[in-house]
This record gives structure tokens, C-alpha cells and sequence, in this order.
């Protein structure tokens, strides 16, 4: 059994930009692309297996079709998403609901996510969090639009990267490219927009009622960049970036050979940077794969930074 590719999809944002051209050689459908859905099963972007046995096939009917390539024995979605953001204006501030809100209101799963800074201008900042003591305060606050003193700005740098629980306000800012790993959901809820206004001219909408009941109050801080690197033989930096309940993500730098023992069911893996061989496959800078259950070692020969998630045990 070999890796699986997967071909990606893109997503035209009001915020977005050409980097998914100009970084990674992708074919986009135009100048305002804001979002490469690189592995994923929702209904809203289902990616396709790029070639091999399951050419063509969808990643949710193979998670349905083949559950011995994941050791999935329950039946369920898929359950992880990984894009790649390129946030060339201002995303909006928001927030998204955890399971049980979604499920209640959406028909969908909650969104907790985790972001890797891939690159980002000088100066470049992100919201995170917000000031607020309670629900009702932060409510009252945005309500007046009083948003210098309710959220939280904190610059980034290449190779931030932050935990993002469902329930955290947040908004990436201008000039930050993110690798971001997040359960399978599709539910935003806008707080706010910064008066912005869409090809059309009207304001974009807003969600605050459903934003009001999502948001966590007080604001509960992550230890965002201060997972400790370590090193993996002579080779690899291994770089943990977040670990909750859904899922766990971390970063492996490689200039050389590695051989990487495998314990969890399987592993989805991005290729930010670099290139080399995993397993006899030629991988690049853009590549997007899954690691079968049936393969239990990955052997990397090459100069490549990948980001690898799993999904956490149940």
C-alpha cells in the first residue's frame, strides 16, 4: 500500500490573494483566492484521490468504502480538514460553536483548529482572544462596537503557531499564510467585517446572535509558541504545535534521512516547503497525502518540512 494524494480545492474569499499561485504553483481559479482545501470530506469540498488504485474517488467514499485504510470502525464522517489560507486582506473577527452548539443549530460538527504561520509580512498581526470577563459583557461591547478595547491583537512571525479551540474570537490578519489543521466543519460566525462590503456593494453578514452563544467568556488562553522542539535523531527538528481532544498536529523539519515509526490509525500530511522521497514517492512543496493504517513507518530521504495531524484516540 502506498500514499494516498490528494488533489486540492480552492475557495474564491473576499480577503484573498495569488500566493497559493506564486508559493506553491497551484492553478487557481483567480486573483481573490483565499483558501486550498488540501485534504478534506465535507460536502461543501470533497477532495479526489490524485492517482494510484483509488484514482478520482472522493475522500469521503473512500473513508466510507474503506475503513481498513483508517482503522475506522465506527461509522461516522470524516472527521479532519487541512487548508491552506491566504489571508492577503483581513479576515473577518469570529468564532465558531463547538459539537454540541453545531450539532444543535448547524447539522454539523464543531471547529476547533490549530494554525501554523507559513510566512508573514513584517508587522503582521492576528486577533486572539478578547477582554471580556463574561458573555454578557463581551455582548454589551460589541453591541457598541467598542472592538479597540474588547479583542486582542498579537503580532505573528513565520513559524508561529496557535492553538485555536472552538468558542476563541479570533481573525487572521493581512499578509499571513497559515497551514491549518481543523475538525471537518464549515460554520463561521461573523462578529465583525470592519464595514467591508462585497462584490455586490452590500455588507457581508453578520452572525452575532448564534457568535454570542459560541464565544468562550473570559477568553481562555493557549500555550501558543511554547511547545519545546526536539530533535529527531541527526536529521529532524520535530516541533509540537497543538494536541486537544479532536486532534494533534506538530511540525517535522528534515535535511536528510528519517525513519518514523507510526502509532496513530493514520496520519494526514502537508508539504510546506522543500522537497524529497517518503516511502519510494517523490514528494514537493503543495503535496497533501494520508498515511494508510497498513503502512506503519515512513522513511523520508530529502530536504522537506511537512506539517502531520492525527486524529486524537477515542
Amino acid at each position: 500500500m502506498s500514499l494516498i494524494f490528494l488533489e486540492p480545492l480552492f475557495k474564491e474569499r473576499i480577503w484573498g490573494g495569488t500566493r497559493l499561485k506564486t508559493d506553491y504553483g497551484f492553478h487557481i481559479p483567480n486573483n481573490h483566492t483565499g483558501e486550498c482545501w488540501a485534504i478534506s470530506a465535507h460536502p461543501h469540498g470533497d477532495t479526489l484521490v490524485r492517482e494510484g488504485e483509488y484514482k478520482g474517488l472522493p475522500l469521503s467514499k473512500l473513508w466510507e468504502q474503506h475503513p481498513e485504510l483508517f482503522a475506522n470502525t465506527v461509522t461516522r464522517q470524516f472527521p479532519l480538514m487541512i487548508k491552506i489560507i491566504d489571508a492577503h486582506d483581513d479576515l473577518s473577527v469570529q468564532v465558531h460553536p463547538d459539537d454540541k452548539l453545531a450539532q444543535l443549530v448547524e447539522d454539523d460538527q464543531g471547529k476547533a483548529e490549530c494554525w501554523y504561520i507559513i510566512d508573514a509580512k513584517k508587522d503582521a498581526k492576528i486577533i486572539y482572544g478578547h477582554s471580556a470577563k463574561t458573555k454578557e459583557e463581551f455582548k454589551h461591547k460589541a453591541n457598541q462596537q467598542e472592538w479597540n478595547s474588547l479583542l486582542t491583537t498579537t503580532p505573528v512571525k513565520r513559524g508561529d503557531h496557535f492553538d485555536v479551540p472552538a468558542g476563541t474570537v479570533h481573525a487572521i490578519g493581512a499578509g499571513v499564510l497559515i497551514l491549518e489543521v481543523q475538525q471537518s466543519s464549515d460554520v463561521t460566525y461573523r462578529i465583525y467585517d470592519f464595514d467591508r462590503k462585497d462584490s455586490s456593494g452590500r455588507l457581508r453578514e453578520l452572525h452575532l446572535d448564534k457568535a454570542f452563544a459560541a464565544v468562550t467568556a473570559p477568553h481562555k488562553k493557549t500555550d501558543a509558541n511554547q511547545h519545546q522542539q526536539r530533535k529527531l535523531g541527526e536529521s529532524a527538528i520535530f516541533t509540537p504545535i497543538a494536541s486537544n481532544e479532536h486532534f494533534s498536529s506538530c511540525k517535522l523539519d528534515i535535511s536528510g534521512r528519517l525513519d518514523l515509526k507510526i502509532s496513530a490509525q493514520y496520519l494526514l500530511v502537508s508539504v510546506i516547503n522543500g522537497s524529497g522521497v517518503i516511502n519510494d514517492c517523490n514528494v514537493k512543496k503543495g503535496d497533501s497525502f494520508i498515511v494508510p493504517n497498513s503502512i506503519r513507518n515512513l522513511i523520508v530521504d530529502g530536504f522537506v518540512s511537512l506539517i502531520v495531524a492525527n486524529e486524537a484516540p477515542k
